[in-house]
């Protein structure tokens, strides 16, 4: 009789230690499947009609397309020529190729976020005359500016509003007119830059697909060596400024190069350390293109093969903000449901880091 009971409440306890297991792990999946990320659903580009080529740079300053090419990858740039047209006709011509593509209608729009480093005007918000020129008037909006690593931080951000679960579609462009702020006197800045815009849809995804994490950091101590240092508040632009050329910007080629390598590289590193991720999971690493010796370095820290990396350098130069969205518009045919994406940027500021995403859809032409 002893034993009976004894058998009796052992089973009780198992049976009840098994109950709370099981409402446990039901939560557990129930909360899984209704944890929102922040999936790209589609993308959009649009750079300038004319190309800049490295025989054009040729006859504008001392230099050559052995010397350029091999220094940074760069064959030719896109430029926006026409006067009064900025930033916003590139990002607004971006986002119309998105929303043609995706047939989206933009009064559904929630939130329209530009990253960029040259906008329009100052104090004048060129996301809200964006938004408000492609049809997006339920959208509000705002410009941020990371410089290279803007498009990044704003993926990061468009997450947080898609997370709140208060914003259904986000739509991120990174646009600059890099030629606005370039001295084409200056051999060391204008062979590197072109002039574009990228754009892509965030919304919300219940399967597991999206961002995943998060690596981000900036320095602040870095700014003098990357910066357009006059026409902001604390540098007033003068007749002085303007005839020795302290408007356009300027950069320490040697600290800024060996600092993009290191902290790219890291930040990806720090990345799959993380998430316990290998060569072997990844598909794709989307790297700022800003020099295709760093790309090329971020690539081999990772064990990557080449086959694995976007590169579209050679044809766009250093975009700034647009190079990440630029990229996904290039590789969007090749891109598959599913496929691990490594992102990374370095930019001014210094600003740096390294998102995970989970690729969300396959197009038709795959």
């Amino acid at each position: 009789m002893f034993h009976f009971e004894q058998k009796t409440v052992f089973l009780t306890r198992f049976l009840a230690i098994l109950g709370q297991f099981w409402v446990k792990m039901t939560f557990f999946k129930k909360s899984h499947m209704n944890k929102i990320s922040a999936a790209i659903t589609a993308v959009g580009a649009y750079v300038p009609d004319h190309v800049l080529t490295n025989a054009m740079l040729e006859t504008m300053v001392d230099t050559n397309d052995e010397w350029i090419t091999t220094r940074t990858g760069i064959k030719e740039r896109r430029i926006l020529k026409e006067d009064g047209k900025g930033t916003s006709f590139l990002a607004i011509h971006a986002a119309k190729d998105l929303i043609r593509k995706s047939n989206l209608d933009p009064k559904t729009i929630d939130l329209v976020i530009v990253a960029t480093a040259t906008p329009d005007m100052k104090a004048a918000s060129t996301a809200s005359y964006t938004a408000t020129q492609i049809g997006a008037t339920n959208a509000f909006s705002f410009d941020m500016d990371s410089a290279c690593s803007g498009f990044l931080f704003g993926m990061s951000t468009a997450s947080s509003f898609i997370a709140s679960g208060r914003y259904k579609k986000v739509l991120l462009i990174g646009a600059d007119k890099m030629s606005s702020i370039v001295n084409y006197k200056d051999r060391a800045t204008c062979i590197i830059f072109g002039d574009g815009a990228g754009a892509a849809l965030f919304e919300p995804n219940h399967e597991g697909l999206g961002i995943q994490d998060e690596y981000l950091r900036s320095d602040g101590s870095g700014r003098d060596f990357l910066q357009a240092t006059y026409g902001g508040s604390s540098h007033a632009i003068t007749h002085e400024v303007l005839d020795r050329g302290g408007h356009y910007a300027f950069q320490e080629g040697k600290t800024v190069f060996k600092n993009a390598v290191f902290n790219m590289a890291d930040a990806t590193t720090k990345i799959l350390e993380r998430n316990q991720l290998t060569k072997d999971n990844i598909q794709w690493l989307a790297a700022h293109q800003a020099n295709k010796r760093i790309i090329d370095a971020t690539a081999q820290r990772m064990g990557l093969e080449s086959e694995k990396v976007m590169i579209n350098i050679d044809r766009y130069g250093n975009t700034t903000s647009a190079t990440l969205p630029l990229l996904l518009n290039d590789y969007e045919a090749q891109l598959k449901k599913g496929d691990t994406v490594i992102f990374a940027a370095f930019g001014g500021g210094f600003s740096w880091g390294s998102i995970y995403l989970k690729w969300a859809y396959t197009t038709n032409e795959n």
